[in-house]
């Protein structure tokens, strides 16, 4: 039974994930259609053709492959003659419809946060209420009222961005900022209470409170806006800290990850309830889908970013490069993009059978 659930959840996740996918891909197709230009296919997933059918000048597909998708848009990837050829738009036309994808993925994070923020009955901030008996932050010159704005260099704009900061930082050495009564005061660098998980990894245990807000429909629109924001920010701090080293492929999840982790914050969230179930799993979307749209936007080829850099290079210097070479980068990038997927998939699937 356990077996079968857990197979459900994965199902789930990866028919979740598939809907970020087409959420991108239709943010492409939209602007596209938008801009006259012609869209050659729409397809969700990759590789063989599993079912499909022609509306008007497009075709609409489901491939095998629930690993990503794509918008076919004549003259993307080539030369074309046809003056709805995306090639032969304006610089300014096709990069909206080259950044719409991304946008598009943000946007769903945005709503969907709102969902999830107006379950709650209220808000957390990051304005200290209370300190628990010997508590080092307190010792450290923290005061009741106090704001944290700042911990380990990473600014703090909502509670989101101080677990997040308080999660990777040094519990033997924790540098922090607050604001009081209008002034930054700087508490400099001190150790906290920590905890050791059951992996060994020693983390802070925090020993103070902060204060609640109340729920107000300005105050949700506002607080999703700054918790997607904050979960973009956790985005690139993780690629800076895949970049640096501080990050393995440990710390990595491809989409058969990313389906086991929708399935296991399900699995925690049924035993509260199912619409506990259901909260945990919008806010695992509300990641999965902001991390597509910010990971998209980096200039690396056949990602959305790397397109948009030739967009840019086109518009400065009034020269575009030319498609087949273009068309060149981008197919070695999406090779080189398989094969890390790929891999991270093999590792997904090792880490899953020796967990």
């Amino acid at each position: 039974m356990q077996i079968l659930t857990a197979a459900l959840l994965i199902l789930i996740g990866v028919l979740l994930f598939g809907f970020i996918i087409f959420f991108h891909e239709l943010g492409h197709f939209l602007l596209a259609k938008a801009a006259g230009i012609r869209v050659n296919e729409f397809a969700l997933g990759m590789g063989p053709k599993l079912w499909g059918f022609q509306r008007g000048e497009t075709q609409y597909s489901l491939r095998l492959l629930p690993i990503g998708g794509y918008c076919a848009m004549e003259g993307e990837d080539e030369e074309s003659q046809d003056v709805r050829a995306f090639g032969n738009k304006p610089v300014w036309k096709r990069f909206l419809v080259v950044a719409a994808g991304s946008v598009f993925n943000i946007v769903l994070g945005f709503f969907l946060m709102m969902i999830v923020l107006g379950q709650q009955e209220v808000f957390v901030t990051t304005q200290i209420s209370q300190f628990t008996e010997g508590s080092a932050l307190q010792a450290a010159g923290a005061q009741v009222g106090d704001t944290i704005v700042e911990v380990d260099g990473y600014a703090i704009y909502t509670d989101r961005d101080l677990s997040f900061a308080l999660a990777l930082a040094d519990p033997d050495a924790v540098s922090m900022v607050v604001k009081r009564e209008g002034q930054r005061v700087d508490l400099g660098t001190f150790a906290m209470q920590s905890q050791v998980l059951e992996d060994g990894t020693k983390m802070v245990s925090l020993d103070f409170y902060v204060e609640p807000e109340a729920v107000t429909f300005l105050g949700l629109v506002r607080r999703s806006a700054t918790d997607t924001f904050s979960m973009a920010r956790m985005v690139v701090e993780t690629l800076k800290g895949l970049f640096t080293g501080r990050f393995g492929l440990n710390d990595v999840a491809g989409p058969i990850g990313t389906a086991q982790a929708i399935g296991q914050a399900a699995s925690a969230g049924l035993a509260q309830g199912f619409g506990q179930a259901v909260l945990n799993i919008l806010l695992m979307i509300v990641m999965i889908t902001v991390n597509l749209g910010i990971v998209n936007l980096l200039p690396l080829p056949a990602l959305d970013g790397g397109r948009l850099l030739f967009l840019v290079w086109e518009g400065v210097t009034r020269h575009p490069v030319p498609a087949k070479y273009e068309g060149y980068v981008h197919a070695a990038g999406f090779i080189l993009l398989i094969g890390l997927m790929v891999v991270i998939a093999f590792h997904d699937i090792f880490r899953i059978v020796q967990g």
